[in-house]
């Protein structure tokens, strides 16, 4: 720490914008400052290092020497410097950002938010829904609700509930799907995204794989199975994501069979901060919500699948 106390943050600041972003306009537009006070914070931190960073050309700023080096890390300061002071700004806060899965959000959190809201009045929540996992160690997110194996580098992951798969479709195609084998005759609806596919779920079933018809492609579940109620095709689908429309008799489960897809909903934070008490009570109302729901949250919508004779191919 030592070797800092002789050289100006502010001139750091300066020489890492310009590394960056190759010249002084920019790096002075960056700043909120001018051109010609960026160049002066340059020049002077060269005096205090007793090295040329840069090389003065037509074209702008060049790294000068074993300066890329010395910017490469500079930048990766200045980036942890960025996220300890957002990191300490948030904990004060009162507005919890969870970034979530939109099937999860639709189909589970929602639903219940009022009472977390109930329990925690001084904590607002934003929702924001995406499909990718939000990096948690440099964004405002605060916990991230994910479907998948549970392994992310640098975050802490707790099991929600796994997730089992199994087709579903429109009752009047149900009617046609007596034997697996009849599955040949129907339209598959593909989601481009999925993390399994219909062979998982053929040898679970223990029959032999069938070709499906190619029908409707998207690249979001919910609109596959809106597709499948509106009687488009056949999905292979998940029991958050259909248990409510099985239940409500939208959607029919035709076969008994159900595969495990290796994947759940797990409950993310970064592995290496303090947790903020907002994050805390979060987590305390989600993991009782999971609990109160019964096994793996899902009793009711197990109630919901078929438990006739299981139709296979013979």
């Amino acid at each position: 720490m030592r070797a800092l106390n002789s050289i100006h943050l502010s001139g750091l600041r300066a020489v890492e914008a310009v590394a960056r972003t190759g010249s002084l306009q920019a790096a002075a537009q960056e700043l909120g400052v001018s051109a010609s006070a960026v160049s002066q914070q340059v020049n002077r931190t060269e005096k205090q290092l007793g090295k040329t960073l840069f090389a003065r050309t037509g074209r702008g700023m060049e790294p000068s020497g074993q300066a890329d080096i010395f910017f490469e890390r500079l930048g990766a300061g200045f980036a942890e410097l960025t996220s300890a002071v957002e990191w300490v700004r948030r904990q004060d806060q009162c507005t919890l950002v969870v970034s979530v899965a939109p099937v999860f959000a639709s189909k589970w959190l929602i639903p219940r938010l009022g009472r977390m809201f109930a329990l925690h009045p001084g904590i607002l929540v934003r929702i924001d829904t995406t499909t990718r996992l939000a990096d948690l160690a440099h964004s405002d997110v605060d916990v991230a609700i994910r479907l998948g194996d549970g392994d992310w580098a640098g975050t802490r992951a707790e099991l929600l509930f796994s997730q089992d798969i199994f087709p579903v479709c429109a009752p009047a195609l149900a009617e046609r799907l007596k034997t697996i084998p009849d599955l040949a005759h129907a339209t598959k609806i593909t989601d481009e995204a999925a993390l399994f596919g219909w062979e998982d779920w053929f040898a679970a079933a223990g029959a032999a794989p069938v070709a499906l018809k190619p029908g409707v492609h998207f690249r979001d579940p919910l609109l596959c199975l809106d597709g499948a109620i509106c009687g488009h095709g056949v999905m292979l689908a998940w029991q958050l994501l259909a248990g409510e429309a099985v239940a409500d008799g939208r959607l029919v489960a035709p076969f008994d069979a159900r595969a495990p897809s290796g994947l759940g909903y797990w409950l993310c934070t970064e592995s290496t901060q303090t947790e903020a008490p907002k994050v805390r009570a979060f987590k305390r109302w989600i993991l009782e919500e999971v609990q109160n729901d019964g096994e793996a949250g899902q009793a009711g919508l197990q109630a919901a699948l078929p438990h006739a004779e299981a139709k296979t191919s013979s």
